[in-house]
């Protein structure tokens, strides 16, 4: 793989008077890879992908797209399918289509016949009659249309139901496959876990987790002890160098275990557990203990 990232992020800060949006974020998305982004509401994904696109302005730091900023010249070979709907409501897809025909040299006219027909399109219809998830799918199709080298994706599978979801998903990984750089956003962990090779979570505006997903998922253990009763109290494992923290919920106890897992589940089969058993860390495991519990993954971004 090219050593040189298609996106770098180097030291971006975007600043709203004196409340930092985004600060201090470094982020290399290299070719050819998913890139999932995660983080709860107002951690600052949306603004990270309007100020890479010059949408708006950073404060500090530098973005480049293709070892350059991005200019006009970007948008030939880079699709960009926002949170929120920027179709012309009172176009057609049809229009919508003949536009991207018309605008993009790469424009792949049997490319998008497939996918209208994959998401069940209606070409004559004004995309303002269209639900939140139609419009989603148009903008998909004309993102994938122009089989663009560079997609960068807010939020791509908002509104669909779980089939379209899947055809979203099938979609990234395949562009992927064929040597595109994809980077986006989802407040559905499981999309994430199954496209992203890449996971950077941002709590704050800060850049708090950033590694492939393998790594991260390969640094802990979760030790799951199931009690007849209540939890007992389990003297000073909190506190053991072994275990990064301890959860609580009902009769469940759950430990995440950074080495030796396996005496872990020996201490805690003193207090006669119903079932003990040695779980892999999961990406929901992953951003939970990163963002602190803060769980507000069903709305919209706000920054």
């Amino acid at each position: 793989m090219n050593s040189t990232p298609v996106i770098a992020i180097r030291d971006f800060t975007k600043r709203y008077g004196s409340f930092d949006a985004v600060s201090n974020l470094t982020l290399e998305v290299e070719p050819g890879s998913i890139c999932g982004l995660l983080g709860p509401n107002g951690s600052g994904k949306t603004t990270t992908f309007k100020c890479l696109l010059g949408l708006a302005r950073q404060t500090a730091g530098s973005m480049d797209v293709e070892g350059a900023p991005v200019g006009p010249q970007t948008f030939e070979n880079l699709s960009y399918v926002p949170e929120r709907s920027a179709l012309y409501e009172w176009l057609t897809l049809a229009d919508h289509l003949e536009f991207n025909r018309r605008s993009f040299k790469n424009y792949d006219a049997k490319r998008a016949d497939e996918l209208v027909s994959l998401f069940r399109l209606e070409r004559k219809k004004k995309v303002g009659k269209l639900s939140k998830g139609q419009q989603t799918a148009v903008a998909l199709a004309l993102a994938f249309s122009i089989r663009p080298r560079i997609l960068i994706l807010d939020e791509p599978a908002s509104g669909l139901d779980p089939v379209f979801q899947r055809v979203v998903l099938d979609l990234i990984i395949e562009a992927a496959a064929m040597g595109s750089t994809v980077l986006f956003s989802s407040h559905q962990i499981g999309q994430v876990e199954r496209a992203a090779d890449r996971v950077a979570i941002l709590k704050n505006g800060k850049l708090i987790v950033d590694g492939t997903v393998d790594s991260l998922k390969g640094s802990e253990k979760v030790v799951e002890a199931i009690f007849e009763q209540r939890v007992p109290d389990v003297d000073g494992l909190a506190d053991d160098p072994r275990v990064r923290r301890i959860e609580r919920s009902g009769r469940i106890l759950r430990a995440y275990v950074q080495s030796d897992s396996e005496g872990i589940v020996r201490r805690l089969n003193e207090f006669s557990p119903k079932n003990i058993s040695i779980l892999d860390l999961n990406l929901e495991d992953i951003f939970i203990n990163a963002v602190g519990g803060e769980i507000a993954m069903a709305g919209g971004d706000g920054a």
